[in-house]
């Protein structure tokens, strides 16, 4: 499990799709077209060097990579507004699985004007689509 850091808010948790809240009370979130239950285990971040910026995050029900994937990028968005940026660049995403635990070490750039290079993001509308659909953020 990766260690939520101490200056991050704990996060909640994520369903790409239509979603309603678990009766268990253990913070579960179940998908409605899925039936399948993911649990987000935690954002840590860390400064890496001016604006380059690395974010760890963990989960349990994942469907694939690209859910832990869009769980790190959302972390990024929220975590670029915090620094007053408006965008990030991302440079790299490594996911791994075991033992049902999914776990995503991805790099972004952060930067206040549109960076150069093919995937960058506009925070501001990242991070909304995230709380729209539930995806916590730092």
């Amino acid at each position: 499990m990766i260690p939520i850091a101490s200056h991050i808010a704990p996060v909640a948790l994520l369903c790409l799709t239509a979603c309603t809240v678990s009766d268990g009370g253990d913070g579960a979130v179940t998908s409605a077209a899925t039936g399948s239950t993911a649990e987000y285990l935690g954002i840590e971040t860390r400064l890496l060097d001016g604006d380059l910026v690395n974010f760890n995050v963990a989960m349990r029900g994942a469907q694939s990579s690209e859910d832990v994937a869009r769980y790190a990028e959302c972390a990024a968005a929220e975590y670029t507004l915090i620094r007053g940026y408006g965008f990030a660049r991302h440079l790299r995403t490594n996911v791994d699985e075991a033992g049902g635990v999914w776990t995503a070490d991805a790099v972004y750039t952060i930067s206040p004007s549109l960076p150069d290079g093919i995937k960058k993001i506009d925070a501001e509308v990242v991070a909304a689509n995230c709380a729209e659909n539930g995806i916590p953020r730092v």
